[in-house]
This record gives C-alpha cells, structure tokens and sequence, in this order.
C-alpha cells in the first residue's frame, strides 16, 4: 500500500527560499516609464490630428535586446469619447499607431517604420528614439465624424506593446518589468469646431 507523505519542513523552506531570492531580484516597476506631454488636436482638412510628444528613455534590457536583433513595438492609443448625462460615456472613435525600432547589425543602422507608411534609417538610437518622442501627427478622426460645436474627453497613452514580439520574448516579457513600459492614460477635453 503506497501511503502520499505531506511536504517535508525542508521542502516548504526550499521553495519559500526559491520565491524569495526570485522577488528580491526582480526591480520594482515604475507606473509611468513613459509620460505623455503637450498632447493636444488640431483641425485639418483631412480631419483631427493627434500632435503629442512623449518623455521615453530605454532601460539597459530593452537596448541590449534591440542591438540583438528584437525589434521593439511602441503602440499610442487614442480614445475619443463623448460624455452622456443619460448613460455611460458613448466611446466614438478608438484608434492605435503603431512604431517599430529596430536595429540591424550588419549596417549599423536603428530603423523606425510607422504602421504602413514611414519608414527612416538613423545613425544612432537616440535619433530613432526621436520619432518615438515625437511622432507625426496623425489623423484619428475624420471632419464629419466629430459634431461643431460639441465638447469630447480625449485620451492618449504609449506602451510598449510586447504582444508584437516573437513568441519566445512575448513570455519573457510578461515575467520581467524590463519590458513593462507604458504611461499613464493622460486625458483633455476637445470641443470639435
């Protein structure tokens, strides 16, 4: 008759020791890494432009592994609702703009492409880094979408999105706040003219 033995003492303060030793050399994550700054819309022919700029510096993991090769996925959210006295908040547009630095070893070039359309090499990170910090504007509502004349709440945020990474560094990143950049939601009203 085989008889189950509970956990010896020596077990369980193995593995309290384990857990430990793993959450003393974890480093404690910052809520904004990244800060959005001057964000604002302007009106266009082609309709509202988001023009934001944002506070972002790489940590020492993340710049180690985009000169490995990882390309790294910077996604800014934009959310425009318009409040209701009635219901919830009626949510009119979500839009995301996604930019990809990435850094080739045999040219020793930093590139950085947005979503479909821009595509620049740079000499050196912090240059590519700029087109993080302050990207072009883009259009993320038409002029017939938004009404003259009504006031909507605004909100933007950048992350680093570790959803676009290659699967093997997706369960890294989830399991390090190395890879845990992102900002805060940082939110405005807009009256649509």
């Amino acid at each position: 008759m085989h008889v189950k033995r509970k956990p010896g003492f020596f077990f369980l303060w193995l593995c309290s020791a384990l857990l430990l030793a793993i959450s003393l050399q974890v480093p404690t994550a910052h809520a904004d890494d990244i800060e959005v700054r001057d964000v604002h819309l302007e009106s266009s022919e082609e309709g509202y432009r988001l023009s934001a700029a944002y506070t972002l510096d790489l940590n020492r993991g993340l710049e180690d592994a985009l000169n490995r090769g990882i390309p790294l996925y910077f996604t800014t959210e934009v959310e425009i609702t318009r409040p209701r006295w009635y219901w919830f908040d009626a949510k009119e547009i979500v839009r995301s703009q996604t930019i990809r630095i990435s850094y080739n070893v045999l040219t020793r070039q930093y590139y950085a492409a947005v979503t479909g359309r821009i595509h620049q090499s740079f000499s050196s990170l912090d240059d590519a880094l700029s087109m993080i910090r302050r990207p072009n504007r883009w259009v993320v509502a038409d002029r017939n979408i938004l009404k003259p004349g009504e006031t909507y709440e605004i909100g933007v945020r950048m992350q680093l999105d570790v959803a676009q990474l290659p699967k093997p560094f997706q369960v890294h990143a989830m399991n390090s706040n190395d890879w845990r950049l992102s900002s805060d939601w940082q939110r405005f009203s807009f009256t649509a003219d």
